[in-house]
């Protein structure tokens, strides 16, 4: 069964909702979520001690074409640095500690069980 454009994000809005509250439970700090700019945007950004964390959502229904985390390629990577770099520049307050890039990738249906995060899922090339 193929989703329309609107099941499409009403299945990426409630994969994004439940990353929230998993990254909750395990005692980060949501600061912001769907964080967007002119060239991309960032699911959620948390705080876990000092560390600024920006974390891509990813779902995958099945597994038979690759896993969930698995398409995030270099281009995609590229668009969430300039987004954070944005984003620490727009909260300066927010940029005393170190910052990483999390994956938080959901595979399952029909409750989307399987959650797998994803720690330092790839390094900036920014520098930061």
């Amino acid at each position: 069964m193929t989703l329309n454009k609107a099941q499409h994000l009403a299945v990426g809005e409630y994969a994004e909702s439940i990353s929230r509250d998993y990254l909750q439970q395990q005692g980060l700090k949501i600061l912001q979520h769907n964080y967007s700019c002119q060239r991309g945007e960032i699911d959620i950004i948390a705080r876990e001690g000092k560390t600024t964390v920006f974390v891509e959502v990813r779902y995958r229904k099945t597994t038979q074409y690759g896993f969930a985390e698995e398409t995030i390629n270099i281009k995609k990577q590229q668009k969430l640095q300039f987004t954070a770099q944005t984003w620490l520049q727009k909260n300066k307050r927010a940029n005393l500690g170190p910052s990483r890039f999390d994956v938080i990738a959901i595979t399952g249906e029909p409750v989307m069980q399987n959650i797998r995060w994803i720690k330092n899922a790839f390094e900036s090339t920014s520098g930061f």
